[in-house]
């Protein structure tokens, strides 16, 4: 391998462990963390469920998340309510073509939302209009808010009752530190609704 190719490795490694490292540090961001499973919890306990969106590779996280609630995470126990709005190519393509892209998500959520539900929104740039829409549709019918964006926040920031700002701007790094704190939201929603012991 090539001197260039070996030193593109070490100088991605240093950022990534400086990303993580200044997440690790950041107290403010547990609380976060917690702030956010409390509220998943509590509409989960409820008879809520989760509600799923972002683009491109943020359309990936979703779907991954909702499938490590819907199956399981660390271990096997009930099946927890969790929808991917990024998976149904009827009901995407039928949104687009009728209403337009940007209402690709928000109409789901007027459709298959409701009050005490939780919307988790992810967009790295905290602007995409799709995702936008769909925080302010949730918002309407009474459901949180949950931001995962870059670390200005951008327009989304200012809808979510709780937002992720992976303190990066570079897009790479903030979808590992969106990857991290969703691994997070599901294991540790997964213990509070079945803990490890009851099962």
């Amino acid at each position: 391998m090539s001197d260039q190719a070996q030193h593109l490795i070490a100088v991605e490694f240093d950022k990534v462990l400086a990303n993580f490292r200044l997440m690790s540090e950041d107290q403010a961001l547990r609380g976060l963390i917690v702030q956010a499973v409390q509220v998943c919890v509590a509409s989960l306990r409820n008879g809520g469920k989760l509600l799923f969106a972002g683009n491109g590779g943020s359309a990936a996280d979703a779907q991954h998340w909702a499938g490590e609630l819907v199956s399981r995470f660390y271990y096997d126990r009930p099946g927890l309510p969790a929808i991917a709005l990024t998976t149904d190519t009827s009901i995407l393509t039928a949104i687009g073509n009728d209403y337009g892209y940007d209402y690709t998500f928000a109409r789901q959520v007027e459709a298959l939302g409701r009050a005490g539900d939780v919307v988790l929104l992810i967009s790295t740039s905290g602007n995409s209009p799709n995702v936008i829409r769909a925080a302010e549709a949730a918002r309407e019918q009474g459901m949180a808010v949950i931001g995962f964006t870059g670390q200005g926040g951008g327009k989304l920031g200012a809808l979510c009752e709780i937002c992720f700002r992976i303190p990066s701007g570079e897009t790479p790094r903030i979808q590992e530190g969106h990857e991290f704190i969703g691994h997070m939201l599901c294991a540790l929603i997964e213990g509070e609704m079945f803990p490890r012991e009851a099962l």
